[in-house]
């Protein structure tokens, strides 16, 4: 027999206006799905929820869920009101990694979708914001069933807690011309290396790896990231001037110049007479406008590789962090330059997890000790391409630079005669 329909009234507003709402798949769940047990959980959520709005409190409280052999993936959800909405009482959500550049078959997508109606309430969330596909809404004992059966077929727990978060890479080379770097390689190098640290948290707080294939960053990694490799290259723009001045007709010089010329942080494009484009290559910055407006006239050069940047992420125990440039260029051409990433990687997580405070971001420590001192800890040589604010002074104090020249070159030639 199925339980009686909560009253939503305040939930009902949000299904109001012309755009999609989450009520109204929560409802057609509760109202339309075959599953009996399903309609039944998610009735007694939609009631939790208009709870919440009437009290304007959250009743969700943690606790302690896991599978077998893992410590993380799951987040649990146990209810403070489950005396009135018994059929939700439970409501934990599981965390799966997706693969690389989140490419799936419908096959797959079935499998998924097949086994969390057995299991959970068939809610799913494509995709959590460190990149995993969001299970949300099972009981302890569904966990378990659950996992065991997506882990039969392939797939494996994402990161939860003070750990290695499930890693995030953009569809890349696949489907963008901008792509300077192979991303899915450099995101399975890293997530199979760190597969024991996403499972089993011991770390101060959470670290995320994300991969963008080029300075557009699709994927935010250079704010939300931990670790972010960002694919770039180092030598010329390439121009078609063919087809600027194709463009240059279609839209007219004005356009040109208000949406493309004016539009260069650093002055390092310029149109001229003629209706072609001169690009002052040594002052662009890759901010990748130009080529995202005329992406038939101009494209990213062929010297490609990435950049490395630590530290990025949002507001926590001090404000919001963009990452760090900590690798300028770094080429990747081989399997010994991906090993490379993944041994940096392994460098950082260890100093980190030394030096760290307990709940404290990889970026929060490097604000806490220094740039200097954290780079001395890796064991990387300070560079003036590691720049935090660029461009806001012009004016560089120089005096004791010979100084410190020497040194850099007095510890270069011990490490050349100590290796």
């Amino acid at each position: 027999m199925a339980s009686k329909h909560y009253p939503t009234p305040m939930l009902d507003v949000l299904e109001e206006g012309p755009w999609p709402s989450f009520i109204s798949g929560f409802k057609r769940l509760r109202d339309e799905h075959p599953d009996e047990r399903i309609r039944s959980t998610v009735n007694g959520l939609l009631g939790q929820l208009e709870h919440s709005y009437e009290t304007r409190m959250g009743y969700w409280k943690g606790g302690t869920v896991s599978v077998f052999g893992y410590g993380g993936g799951i987040i649990p959800r146990f209810s403070e009101v489950g005396d009135a909405f018994p059929e939700s009482k439970e409501f934990h959500t599981i965390r799966v990694q997706p693969p690389a550049g989140n490419f799936y078959t419908t096959d797959m997508l079935n499998q998924l979708a097949d086994s969390w109606e057995k299991w959970g309430s068939g809610l799913v969330t494509f995709h959590g914001q460190t990149g995993n596909i969001m299970f949300i809404g099972t009981t302890t004992e569904g966990t378990q069933h659950f996992f065991d059966d997506i882990n039969e077929y392939g797939w494996d727990l994402g990161g939860a807690g003070p750990c290695v978060r499930t890693g995030m890479c953009c569809v890349g080379a696949a489907r963008c011309e901008q792509s300077c770097t192979s991303e899915q390689v450099v995101m399975r190098h890293l997530m199979n290396n760190f597969t024991d640290d996403v499972h089993r948290p011991a770390l101060p707080y959470k670290f995320k790896f994300k991969v963008s294939g080029c300075p557009n960053d699709c994927v935010n990694a250079i704010e939300r990231a931990d670790f972010a490799v960002i694919g770039t290259w180092r030598d010329d723009m390439k121009v078609d001037q063919a087809e600027v001045k194709n463009f240059v007709e279609a839209k007219g010089r004005q356009y040109v110049i208000d949406n493309v010329i004016s539009r260069c942080p650093t002055n390092a494009i310029a149109l001229n007479d003629d209706d072609t484009i001169t690009v002052d290559n040594h002052n662009c910055v890759r901010c990748m406008h130009c080529l995202n407006v005329m992406n038939k006239a101009l494209h990213v050069g062929d010297d490609k590789g990435v950049t490395i940047l630590i530290g990025g992420k949002r507001t926590l125990k001090i404000g919001d962090l963009m990452g760090t440039v900590v690798v300028p260029f770094m080429k990747l051409e081989d399997d010994d330059d991906y090993e490379k990433i993944v041994e940096m990687a392994e460098e950082i997580i260890d100093f980190w997890a030394e030096n760290g405070l307990e709940h404290e971001r990889c970026g929060e420590m490097i604000e806490r000790i220094g740039l200097v001192n954290f780079l001395e800890g890796i064991g990387i040589d300070v560079d003036p391409h590691m720049l935090n604010n660029p461009r806001q002074s012009s004016y560089v104090r120089t005096d004791g630079w010979d100084e410190e020249a020497e040194n850099w070159f007095a510890r270069k030639r011990e490490e050349k005669a100590s290796a």
